[in-house]
């Protein structure tokens, strides 16, 4: 197929495998731990800081472990590709470990393991903000030069380079934890090697307050100004844009990836979608923190958020459109535009949630209204990993997962 489609037979609807091109996977295992007032996690910042206690916790083997369970969950929800925006790297106190990417190798083995394809997107992480140190925790996320972060995405894409399900792309964390000389360079990498350049762009207000005190522009005016967005930058989120930093991402034909169910959970407000789609700018989603196992709304979320924001209906983009940026371009912001073509999804036509739904309504029944509950099978490359709505290593996943929350004492 030349676009991507559901097709209807009398048993199932049928789709292109979809990416999810922003993922924390080890953010999974906060699931359900920071929604009660007693936790102080009331604002992003203090939920960052109960991510950062767990960031602390975890071996390459807790990380492997959380990985698989998250991978295998978003395989059951119709996922073939994730995008690890990956920036855990070194052991407790910030010391490379002897290999410099296991813990990115951790991630990769996972998804490999799970049987779906993955992006490791392999982020720089430099301070912690603008004149601050970084907090204990953040000694693991951090490197003291560009030429590390490149040198484990040469190695990175050295040993995966004959491994169809693998691929890499480069990443700032942000503004606020690269300095702009870095990020050029780190730009400047990734345009010459055709890669995919990630950021977490204008998430959080203070973020926007924190650029402006330190280089009198707000985050994605000031990449827009020093050259670096183009057609392979993806910033993630983009919640709070003025209106030229929207007109800016358009004329450079930039991607947006929301990820509006941890948007949601965070508090961290509604973006200008139909404003973005106008000005050109191209969209993905993510699952970011791994808060809800559900990729159909994921990408409706994209459409019925912005339906709340403007109180209309019919704002961004109709099923077709939507189903574009779960599959297609999802896939473009991992650098594997084409793969989406090789990976099936079918679901249940006699699923509750789909009950009723003829071949006329297929793609607009799937895109609103599907569940995870309504997949049947899921194809990699030709290869089934999800039959029945199952992956066949679940139960050894789901106890291997529990046994790191109990070394972790999160479970008893």
């Amino acid at each position: 197929m030349n676009t991507p489609q559901v097709q209807t037979s009398d048993t199932h609807f049928t789709m292109p495998g979809m990416a999810t091109a922003h993922s924390h996977a080890f953010q999974r295992a906060l699931r359900g731990r920071t929604q009660r007032r007693a936790t102080a996690a009331n604002s992003f910042w203090s939920w960052r800081g109960l991510m950062y206690t767990l960031a602390e916790t975890l071996n390459p083997d807790d990380i492997y472990a959380i990985a698989r369970l998250a991978y295998a969950e978003l395989a059951m929800s119709g996922v073939t590709m994730v995008g690890e925006f990956h920036y855990l790297h070194h052991d407790v106190g910030g010391q490379p470990y002897a290999n410099r990417i296991e813990t990115a190798d951790a991630c990769i083995r996972a998804a490999l393991d799970v049987g779906i394809r993955i992006c490791l997107i392999r982020s720089a992480y430099m301070r912690g903000g603008y004149q601050q140190d970084l907090a204990p925790a953040q000694a693991r996320f951090s490197d003291p030069s560009v030429d590390l972060v490149l040198q484990d995405v040469a190695q990175l894409q050295t040993k995966y380079a004959d491994n169809p399900l693998v691929s890499v792309a480069v990443s700032a964390h942000s503004v606020r934890a690269v300095p702009l000389p870095q990020i050029q360079e780190l730009a400047a990498y990734a345009t010459a090697h055709q890669l995919p350049f990630h950021m977490h762009v204008c998430e959080q207000r203070r973020e926007l307050a924190e650029a402006i005190e330190e280089y009198g522009v707000t985050p994605v005016q000031l990449l827009s100004d020093h050259g670096i967005l183009n057609e392979r930058f993806v910033g993630v989120h983009a919640t709070h844009l003025n209106a030229p930093e929207i007109q800016a991402l358009g004329a450079a034909k930039a991607m947006v990836c929301l990820c509006r169910t941890t948007e949601r959970d965070l508090g961290d407000g509604l973006p200008q979608t139909t404003a973005m789609i106008d000005a050109g700018t191209r969209f993905c989603v993510g699952i970011d923190s791994h808060v809800e196992p559900n990729a159909f709304e994921e990408i409706r979320a994209v459409e019925l958020d912005e339906r709340a924001r403007t109180e209309a209906r019919h704002t961004v983009a109709e099923a077709p459109q939507l189903l574009q940026m779960a599959t297609e371009q999802g896939f473009i912001a991992c650098a594997a535009s084409d793969a989406w073509r090789e990976d099936r999804v079918t679901l249940r036509r006699n699923a509750i949630a789909l009950a009723g739904i003829d071949a006329q309504y297929a793609t607009d029944g799937v895109i609103f209204s599907a569940a995870p509950q309504a997949v049947d099978t899921v194809s990699v490359a030709g290869k089934t990993i999800v039959e029945d709505g199952q992956h066949p290593d679940l139960p050894e996943i789901i106890a291997a997962y529990r046994t790191v929350l109990q070394r972790a004492k999160i479970i008893e």
